[in-house]
């Protein structure tokens, strides 16, 4: 487990922007600390030592003067570098000659959901949740907007957070500069299940990064030799209100509310974090979803062992 906290520790151009202006403004604010305790510690000592009242200075225009430069120029700096970031930062996309934003000029989609991340690549087509996949060393222009609540996308390695507000698109540069995984999180309380409202961004070469894609685009809708569990499963999976919510590419399941579950069995956590995707917490899932995550959309269905284990073999397919 590392132990280093996420925001000192950078792993993109602008994340280590942020920590440089950190680091200047602590150690600024540490020096004028220890300058004006020095200061009235020394005021302290000598008054105490002399047991009388010190010698009285109605002042200097030239100290006055002098004192009143240093922390304008201070202050004028920090705006400066400040402004300067905050302009870097900035990842609105172009606008088109009728003034509309140019959609294709973004690389990703992030979309916050009580509590779960819908994330979709244009250019491809391909639809996820909950996991970010980028390309090293590149920099993705990612828009990010709410379908419910005010929420807050952030992960803290790889640059600022930024709010995500319905009916408004907001936009932020993505960039990681090394391999590795990097933890997400909703950064403004949305409910009750905030703390559970995580992702995860994988950033890979752009060899490993063009074959994800890749598996993610493959058509789902050619025949599969399912078993009978498998089929039966498949059948039910249709039939029952699953896919009222989900989307499985290649089927008749086509709703937005819920995950799209196309390739759900190459993902390596369910319901945004709360635990390991395998079959047997998969099937601790689907048996109540409310245990694991009370208040979340997926309700209680009450399932028979039966129905339990059709579905389990039939989501361990999407792969």
């Amino acid at each position: 487990m590392n132990s280093v906290i996420p925001v000192l520790d950078p792993a993109s151009p602008q994340a280590e922007s942020i920590n440089n202006l950190f680091m200047q403004v602590l150690v600024i604010s540490a020096i004028i600390f220890t300058i004006v305790s020095g200061l009235i510690l020394v005021a302290i000592y000598r008054g105490r030592r002399k047991h009388t009242l010190p010698e009285q200075d109605f002042g200097s225009e030239k100290a006055e003067i002098a004192w009143m430069v240093g922390p304008v120029i201070i202050v004028i700096w920090l705006v400066a570098i400040s402004a300067h970031l905050v302009i870097t930062l900035n990842a609105y996309p172009p606008d088109t000659h009728d003034g509309n934003t140019n959609h294709s000029e973004i690389d990703l989609i992030v979309t916050g959901h009580q509590w779960w991340w819908e994330v979709e690549y244009p250019d491809s087509g391909v639809i996820s949740a909950n996991e970010i996949y980028i390309p090293v060393g590149k920099k993705l222009r990612v828009q990010i907007s709410s379908a419910d609540v005010i929420h807050s996308f952030w992960v803290a390695q790889l640059g600022q957070k930024i709010d995500a507000i319905p009916g408004r698109e907001n936009y932020i540069w993505l960039e990681a500069s090394k391999p590795g995984s990097y933890q997400g999180r909703c950064s403004e309380y949305c409910g009750a299940q905030h703390a559970w409202m995580n992702f995860k961004v994988y950033a890979v070469s752009q060899p490993e990064y063009e074959q994800w894609i890749a598996s993610e685009k493959k058509d789902t809708s050619q025949p599969k030799l399912l078993t009978p569990l498998e089929a039966a499963g498949k059948q039910f999976f249709m039939q029952a209100t699953c896919q009222q919510c989900h989307t499985v590419a290649g089927t008749t399941a086509k709703a937005r509310i819920g995950p799209d579950l196309t390739h759900f069995a190459r993902r390596k956590e369910i319901g945004a974090g709360v635990i390991e995707n395998s079959p047997e917490n998969l099937a601790v899932w689907l048996k109540d979803p409310q245990a694991l995550k009370p208040g979340c959309k997926m309700p209680n269905f009450k399932l028979n062992d039966e129905h339990l284990k059709q579905l389990v073999a039939y989501l361990e397919t999407l792969k």
